[in-house]
């Protein structure tokens, strides 16, 4: 799994690990109490966790893949400008799953494979403008 590049980020799911070690193990963590924990905060194989996932699938199901302004993309998924730029973009786009154009965001065919989406395909409600 890739990480985050940040101390901070790998020990707040350090310690919840632990804390599932504690309370549904004997306070070791093993691999099955840390993919317990994993699953359970929504933390899958490849290290993105639900806002990872909700800023991809933003991207293709609201922006047919994109390119969109960072702006947009952070009222999309309610979060602020700041820390989609700063917490979650740079692992997105380190990990393969989105670029940054100079016309805004998009995600990558990794992306869409990831998320078992079909690339290049409009989503419901993304007809063409005449």
């Amino acid at each position: 799994m890739p990480l985050r590049g940040t101390p901070r980020i790998a020990n707040r799911l350090l310690k919840r690990v632990r804390d599932f070690a504690e309370v549904k193990g004997d306070g070791k963590i093993t691999g099955k109490i840390a993919q317990y924990a994993l699953d359970a905060l929504e933390v899958d194989k490849s290290g993105l966790d639900r806002m990872d996932r909700r800023i991809l699938l933003a991207i293709i199901e609201k922006f047919s893949g994109g390119p969109v302004g960072i702006d947009t993309l952070a009222v999309a998924v309610s979060e602020e400008i700041d820390t989609i730029t700063d917490m979650y973009e740079p692992f997105l786009i380190q990990s393969g799953f989105m670029a940054r154009t100079p016309r805004g965001r998009v995600v990558t065919e990794h992306a869409y494979k990831h998320l078992g989406k079909a690339a290049g395909r409009k989503e419901k409600g993304q007809g063409e403008l005449l």
